[in-house]
């Protein structure tokens, strides 16, 4: 087997050309990922929660994207500086490592995790939390959560129904929320654990029989937003979505009204309102 002769020393500058090009590529790539596509990043602006999602969504990318270039320049580097040209089996020189390179390695790593954790504690407390069900007593609180608008909601095999206490506990098929108003969702389910998803408005909160799930939202102007269903279920859980609406304040409140007279009938056979539900029956198999 021939001995390679090609050793680091005879390819000067090589370590030089690389971190050059991988910086350029650094430089032009993470403004174009941060502030062209980030502000089109999932999941959209239908809440402060959600805007706060792709603020932290846009971080993310714009710390991934140098991590990215560095590796594809890497690769880039890999097959064309070393490749074998000369169609003879070659053994290169033995690499014993670079004490330089390693501690850079670490302290990159390092600094760049402890930042991300700052920064997402930060958020964490700055944003009042991050759109997740927070159990039945909150752990973070916004500012002017008393005057929130409660609004329950209800999962069931297979389907999200919801309440609204300050009408009188009138429960509605569909999710309809006044514009530019605080609201406090309490994420329910009657049976087996489900999750409710609300996409655009940035919200996921696990519903579980017996648990008052509290998860706030700002929500922002009119739009429609998607609703899912994010744990498996049952058989039908696929089909259990819905396309809720944030309307303005006035045609909020004439919904409601219409909603109360549309299931009169029917309110006096739904159980009276509460923050909790339990399977019906309560006991199985003895």
């Amino acid at each position: 087997m021939a001995a390679s002769t090609t050793t680091h020393a005879e390819q000067p500058g090589l370590g030089r050309r690389f971190l050059i090009v991988w910086i350029a590529l650094s430089i032009v790539a993470t403004p174009i990922v941060v502030f062209v596509l980030g502000p089109h990043l999932p999941p959209g602006n239908g809440s402060t929660e959600a805007t706060s999602q792709v603020l932290d969504n846009q971080l993310l990318s714009g710390v991934l994207t140098p991590v990215a270039a560095f590796v594809l320049v890497f690769l880039g580097f890999a097959l064309t500086t070393f490749r074998n040209r000369s169609g003879q089996v070659l053994e290169g020189p033995q690499i014993r490592g670079d004490n330089r390179i390693q501690v850079l390695w670490v302290v990159i790593t390092t600094v760049t995790v402890l930042f991300l954790a700052a920064f997402g504690t930060f958020e964490l407390f700055n944003n009042d939390g991050s759109g997740g069900g927070q159990g039945p007593s909150a752990a973070f609180l916004p500012s002017n959560h008393s005057s929130a608008l409660d609004v329950q909601v209800i999962a069931q095999q297979w389907e999200f129904t919801y309440r609204y206490p300050t009408a009188g506990g009138v429960e509605t098929p569909h999710l309809v929320l006044p514009a530019d108003t605080l609201i406090r969702l309490h994420v329910t389910s009657l049976d087996a654990i489900h999750s409710f998803w609300a996409y655009q408005l940035g919200v996921k909160a696990d519903a579980n029989p017996g648990t008052d799930n509290v998860v706030y939202v700002h929500t922002n102007g009119p739009r429609s937003f998607q609703i899912r269903c994010a744990e498996l279920c049952g058989l039908w859980h696929g089909y259990m979505f819905d396309t809720g609406h944030v309307v303005a304040p006035a045609d909020f409140a004439s919904w409601l009204k219409r909603q109360q007279a549309v299931f009169a009938p029917v309110h006096k056979y739904l159980p009276p309102y509460a923050t909790t539900y339990f399977p019906d029956p309560q006991r199985r198999a003895g």
